[in-house]
């Protein structure tokens, strides 16, 4: 998931991506049943690597797990990068939505949560001229066990709303959204900076909700730019 942003560690940047539990072949882990899980999941982590505070980065479900992170842990928070997320909890037709998605995972597997997704994840464009890109997608979610999946998709359901917790956010804060992103469009991020105090926002062009895996080169220059002269 987070390849392509390896190569910022050359300008001295220690970059810490660990998998959420279940995900990428952890089959034994327990599941997890909330955000919450996820973020004290980080929390143990940096932890063990004796790391005191970290800009933390989230992409989609990571935001909402960065949201726990403020709320639950925010001493280990130096710095936030929000992407491709939103502040608010699912509502009443999302969770519904995510009901259904259980039911077909318990049903047909993975590889059918995989294919109903990419669309969603994928800008039009990327799913017509980059198969490569879309089999690496398919291939990410098939590594994580049904259980796994299962967990993320019930803490994504039962998140809380975070809108609460923006104006209280003042540490240096970078939001980047793709141009094209169907599941949390530019608006929902909009709002975001509009109400987290100095924030900044970089909507990126010819993407879609995985925007460092489509735009890399311009997801990572508006990274490298605010790590550099915000943090």
């Amino acid at each position: 998931m987070w390849t392509g942003q390896l190569p910022l560690s050359s300008g001295g940047w220690h970059i810490v991506a660990p998998d959420f539990r279940g995900m990428n072949g952890g089959e034994r882990d327990a599941p997890a049943s909330s955000v919450d899980d996820y973020a004290g999941d980080v929390v143990d982590l940096l932890d063990s690597l004796h790391v005191k505070e970290a800009v933390i980065a989230g992409l989609s479900i990571g935001g909402y797990v960065a949201f726990s992170l403020l709320r639950l842990a925010p001493n280990y928070v130096q710095g936030l990068v929000l992407a491709d997320t939103r502040a608010e909890a699912d509502t009443p037709e999302s969770v519904q939505n995510r009901k259904k998605m259980l039911a077909l995972l318990e049903e047909k597997g993975a590889a059918a949560v995989a294919d109903d997704m990419i669309p969603k994840l994928l800008s039009p464009s990327a799913q017509r001229s980059r198969p490569d890109l879309v089999a690496a997608v398919r291939e990410m979610t098939l590594k994580n066990s049904t259980a796994g999946i299962a967990g993320m998709i019930t803490a994504l359901m039962t998140r809380p709303d975070s809108t609460p917790v923006l104006a209280t956010i003042h540490r240096p804060t970078l939001i980047l959204v793709g141009a094209e992103d169907a599941a949390t469009p530019p608006a929902a991020s909009e709002k975001m900076r509009a109400a987290i105090p100095g924030s900044d926002l970089v909507v990126i062009p010819g993407a879609g909700h995985l925007s460092n895996l489509e735009q890399p080169v311009i997801f990572n220059a508006a990274l490298d730019e605010f790590l550099q002269r915000r943090v």
